[in-house]
């Protein structure tokens, strides 16, 4: 009989354990704005949103003449898919990404080029 009141005293504490460090975590991450990415796509899309942006020189001359709206180019960094099969992450001295999504109510992939301090888009099909 002691050992199922030992066990009772432990799951009851550890269960209490658990809802207190849910609420904390959940409270804590709400507050600093805190996401824990543990995906391959989340921590690249992380990392992507974390560096500068640069346009190739094509994409800045199609923005210029206003061929090319990039207003929702951030929602597509947040949201978008990394199509890692057409991707070369491990290329140097930038890796190479496929980012596919919807832009503008239409859908788009992304050439780009991951540097260490920016980001190159390349090709906006």
């Amino acid at each position: 009989m002691a050992f199922l009141k030992r066990l009772g005293f432990y799951l009851a504490g550890l269960s209490l354990g658990l809802i207190f460090l849910a609420f904390f975590l959940k409270k804590k991450s709400e507050e600093t704005g805190v996401s824990f990415c543990y995906l391959p796509n989340c921590r690249v899309l992380k990392d992507l949103r974390n560096k500068s942006y640069e346009f190739s020189p094509d994409l800045q001359q199609r923005i210029q003449s206003n061929q090319l709206d990039t207003t929702g180019l951030g929602l597509l960094f947040t949201e978008g898919s990394i199509n890692f099969d057409e991707s070369n992450p491990r290329n140097k001295p930038c890796g190479e990404y496929k980012l596919e999504g919807t832009l503008n109510q239409q859908e788009v992939s992304i050439l780009l080029k991951s540097c260490k301090d920016k980001v190159l888009i390349e090709a906006i099909d």
